[in-house]
């Protein structure tokens, strides 16, 4: 090729500052680029793989712009210093006349010496290629009947990702446009190839180009309705094999980022029904038990059945005590041999029916005096199965409850005495000074969701005033001094201390471990050392050191406390007030012992849970579509990462106002004037205003 017939060349004009460069590609026709003799294989043959890009080339075009300097002397216009492969393969379709020597070749045109020596030994100082633009190439690639195969040759991916890439390119054009807009990314663009309607593609893409964002949710809910993907707790006992068996089938991700949907629910809930139920028949045998097979755990419809396992070793002999502390080390024992295994081996099922065998014997050694009569089988995250044991509740003497004035109370939470005939009134009555409880938020809010809250509540405040003995003998001579001299809140849920005697409970539900199953824990061990000691109670109890009994009545104080309230319409608002003095004086925190788990958040709806993670500062774009149960476990690990808790579950005291405040009991209106004064050595002063 002659120097007369080279195309005169239009050379980019050095940048001021080197560091930033002009990128902006030129057009050369073929015939005026040649390789530099500097290019480090300016000699080496064209080699076995230049045909299939000669193939890509001519499919898809030119994707990858040309390194080139100017020429000097008798050299052609451009000399490319990368991109010697690429020309090539341009040579090749001139010569098999598929292209003119006219054809255009982009290139970005460098004039610094510096920048030309570094092309020489490098391949990324041109811009990269955009996503967008190898999608596009590939569709036109496998249109123009090239085999997955030469494609992932020519570009040098693997033939996997070839497919996914080819699997994007039949996206709308907005959607590519989107892409290439930055206004979605490659893994979204990904989520929407998922979508096999085009016109909810377009729909969605044409939402994040005009500027309103790509509406993930809107892929993933549509994607997530109704599928069960190998995530789910069944398939974790059933396994694939049990699961092929049964006739199941198995869709994998074309893009390995999401999991494996199962295509056949019904098999696999009759696989999983069909193992729990065998497993379950090792575990009742000759004991004409009913058994239960549920995937959650099932609730007994014979309201004269409790579950058991939730005695803490209260009540028991010292023998029996041991024998149940030694059950309660089998069942770690055989969860930790679960650990890491694959729960649908074969081999795993005689440590499964072990640990199941062993959690029976615990929880029925924590109340001997209890009858077993069925056994509730269902599907955990952890251990793949686990039990529940059901019977009778252990007889109870229960009294009538009526009021202090003998009448019977209408929440049918009255005292269960009367008030004597003969009892002196040692003071006159007069309203009570009561701390301003903080507001109750009701919105959106059923029975079943406050009696929980504030069932969480009370738990979590146990376990502060347990750990705090100065605030617990305020509270306890507080509350006697109220019943005994101003005889007043006398009642069942007239104030948060319950000097009956009664342990709180919520009826089928387990105490929580880290708040009050601890102080229970406490209390069992002080009981066997009472056994042991062969000393009546009194006596027992007047032996110990002091702080032994300030802990002791710590403990009791605190598992007195009853602040759950079962209805929306019933809200105790002296107990509240109690609750708000006593959270202040221990410095109640609910977030030192425990974090919201999935069964408190399992009751709450989704947009409770939502406006959680705002509140924590954990707020993501795609919670919105997320399930239920994957929101709650979402939840549960932000606030375990935060130690975060709602606050109403600390008693928190609402600051002080300047309006009037309603007292209890009808007393008049009155601005809140006196704040608490420090407790007795040192005790914090308490953050709740008085009424007066």
């Amino acid at each position: 090729m002659s120097r007369s017939s080279r195309s005169k060349l239009t050379v980019v004009a050095p940048s001021v500052e080197p560091g930033m460069p002009d990128r902006t590609p030129v057009a050369f026709a073929l015939r005026d680029v040649a390789v530099a003799p500097e290019n480090l294989r300016f000699a080496e043959p064209a080699d076995d793989g230049i045909p299939e890009l000669a193939d890509t080339i001519f499919a898809a075009g030119l994707l990858q712009p040309l390194t080139v300097r100017p020429g000097r002397g008798d050299e052609h216009a451009a000399m490319a210093l990368d991109g010697r492969r690429r020309l090539l393969a341009l040579g090749v379709l001139l010569e098999a006349g598929r292209i003119g020597d006219d054809y255009p070749v982009s290139c970005f045109v460098e004039t610094d010496l510096a920048r030309q020596a570094a092309a020489v030994v490098l391949t990324n100082t041109a811009v990269p290629v955009h996503p967008a633009d190898v999608i596009v190439a590939i569709g036109k690639m496998l249109k123009a009947k090239l085999s997955v195969t030469a494609v992932a040759g020519a570009l040098g991916y693997g033939e996997v990702e070839i497919r996914r890439l080819a699997a994007l390119s039949s996206l709308p054009p907005k959607a590519l446009e989107a892409l290439r807009a930055g206004k979605c990314t490659l893994r979204q663009a990904k989520l929407l190839a998922r979508l096999p309607d085009p016109a909810a593609q377009s729909e969605i893409a044409e939402a994040a180009l005009n500027g309103f964002g790509f509406q993930e949710w809107r892929v993933t809910e549509r994607l997530d309705a109704g599928s069960i993907t190998v995530r789910d707790r069944r398939y974790a006992v059933v396994g694939e094999a049990r699961y092929a068996e049964a006739g199941g089938r198995i869709e994998g991700d074309l893009f390995g980022e999401r999991a494996d949907v199962l295509l056949d629910p019904d098999r696999l809930q009759a696989a999983w029904t069909t193992r729990a139920e065998a497993i379950a028949a090792q575990l009742v045998e000759g004991r004409g038990w009913r058994v239960v097979v549920a995937v959650d755990e099932p609730e007994i419809d014979d309201g004269e059945l409790e579950p058991l396992g939730y005695g803490y070793g209260m009540g028991l002999s010292p023998e029996a005590l041991a024998d149940w502390r030694n059950a309660s080390a089998d069942v770690e024992a055989a969860q930790a041999a679960l650990n890491g295994r694959v729960l649908a081996d074969a081999d795993v099922e005689a440590d499964l029916v072990a640990y199941l065998a062993a959690r029976i014997k615990a929880d029925s050694l924590a109340e001997p005096h209890r009858e077993v009569t069925v056994l509730t089988v269902y599907a955990d995250n952890a251990t793949g199965l686990d039990i529940r044991v059901w019977g009778p509740p252990a007889p109870d003497e229960v009294e009538d409850a009526v009021t202090a004035d003998g009448e019977d109370d209408e929440d049918g939470e009255g005292a269960d005495f009367t008030l004597p005939a003969h009892t002196p009134r040692i003071a006159p009555v007069a309203p009570i000074p009561v701390a301003v409880a903080p507001k109750v938020d009701l919105e959106g809010v059923n029975h079943g969701l406050h009696e929980l809250r504030t069932d969480i509540a009370t738990r979590a405040l146990i376990r502060a005033l347990a750990d705090d003995p100065a605030t617990a003998l305020v509270a306890v001579i507080a509350r006697l001094f109220t019943v005994v001299v101003l005889e007043r809140e006398m009642g069942k849920g007239s104030g948060a201390l319950s000097l009956r005697a009664d342990a709180y409970s919520r009826a089928r539900t387990p105490p929580i471990e880290a708040l009050d199953g601890d102080v229970r824990r406490r209390l069992a061990e002080r009981q066997a050392a009472w056994e042991t000691s062969g000393l009546s109670a009194m006596g027992w109890v007047d032996a110990l050191p002091h702080g032994e009994k300030m802990a002791m009545l710590a403990e009791l104080a605190a598992l007195s406390l009853d602040l759950r309230e079962e209805r929306t319409t019933s809200l105790r608002r002296s107990a509240r007030a109690d609750a708000v003095e006593i959270a202040a004086l221990c410095q109640a925190d609910i977030t030192q012992h425990w974090t919201p788990d999935a069964a408190f958040l399992g009751a709450h709806p989704k947009a409770k849970l939502l406006d959680m993670l705002d509140e924590m500062g954990a707020g993501e774009a795609h919670a919105g579509a997320a399930k239920k149960d994957e929101l709650v476990a979402l939840v549960a690990e932000r606030a375990a990462e935060r130690a975060w808790a709602p606050a109403y579950l600390s008693w928190a005291a609402e600051p002080p106002q300047d309006d009037t405040v309603e007292a209890d009991d009808g007393a008049a209106e009155a601005p809140a004037e006196d704040t608490l004064a420090a407790a007795e050595d040192g005790a914090a002063e308490a953050a709740a205003p008085l009424a007066a």
